[in-house]
C-alpha cells in the first residue's frame, strides 16, 4: 500500500514491513504487561511474551530485514524491568545480534524506563523523521510529514445476522496519521469508527483486508 509516497506492506500479524528501508514497524508490545496484572492478582493468560518473541521471529525470518522498530510502549510498566520478561526478551536479543533495534518513547516507555542497555536498543523521542513519514506513538499530526503511529490498539467491530459479532485488530490510515494495531498478545484495544477520508484495513489471522 502506499502512504505518502512509500511502499508499506501491512501484515496480517499487526506490523509494517517497509522494504524500501529493510525496516518492520510495531507499536504497542506492551512486554511484561500480563506480569504485572498477575502480580496484582489478576487472572491473565500466561506465555504472552513467548508468543510476541516467536511472532517477531517469524516476520524476521520471512522479509529481509536491517532494522526493527518499535512505534512506542515496548514494556508495559516499571515492575516489567529486572523481571522474567526482560530475561526471555534479552535471550531472543542474542539470536539477533546484527539488527538494529530502535524504540521511539511512548507513554508506558516514560514510565517504565528505558530497557536496559544489554538489549542494545536504540532509543530516541518522536518524532522520528524518515523519508516521507514520521514514527511517533501518538497519533498527532505533523506539520510536513505522515505520521505513522499507535498507543490507541485501534479495533474494528463487523457485525452479521443476528448478534453474531467479530472484532479485529485493524490499521487506520487518514490523511495526516496511519495508526497501527497493537502488536502485543494482551493489549486490548479501542473500537473505531470509519470516518470521511479513512481507510481501514482489517488484520485477520488469514490476511489483510480493506474495507470497502
Amino acid at each position: 500500500m502506499n502512504v505518502a509516497g512509500a511502499e508499506l506492506w501491512l501484515l496480517a500479524e499487526k506490523a509494517i514491513y517497509w522494504p524500501a528501508e529493510r525496516a518492520l514497524l510495531v507499536a504497542d508490545a506492551h512486554f511484561g504487561k500480563a506480569a504485572v496484572y498477575r502480580a496484582l492478582g489478576q487472572p491473565v493468560p500466561h506465555g504472552t511474551t513467548a508468543s510476541n518473541l516467536a511472532l517477531l521471529d517469524r516476520l524476521l525470518a520471512r522479509h529481509d530485514c536491517r532494522e526493527l522498530i518499535f512505534l512506542g510502549d515496548f514494556l508495559h510498566g516499571p515492575a516489567a524491568q529486572g523481571s522474567a520478561t526482560l530475561e526471555a526478551v534479552a535471550a531472543w536479543r542474542a539470536g539477533h545480534p546484527g539488527l538494529r533495534i530502535i524504540l521511539i518513547r511512548g507513554n508506558h516507555d516514560h514510565h517504565a524506563g528505558d530497557p536496559p542497555a544489554s538489549l542494545a536498543m536504540e532509543v530516541a523521542n518522536e518524532p522520528m523523521l524518515r523519508g516521507p513519514l514520521a514514527l511517533r506513538h501518538e497519533p498527532a499530526p505533523h506539520p510536513t510529514h505522515h505520521v505513522l503511529a499507535g498507543h490507541l490498539h485501534p479495533v474494528y467491530l463487523l457485525t452479521g445476522r443476528g448478534r453474531q459479532r467479530l472484532r479485529l485488530p485493524c490499521y487506520c490510515l487518514g490523511e495526516q496519521v496511519t495508526l497501527l494495531p497493537a502488536f502485543g498478545a494482551f493489549t486490548g484495544g479501542f473500537a473505531v469508527q470509519r470516518k470521511p477520508g479513512m481507510r481501514l484495513v482489517l488484520a485477520a489471522p488469514e490476511g489483510v483486508f480493506a474495507l470497502p
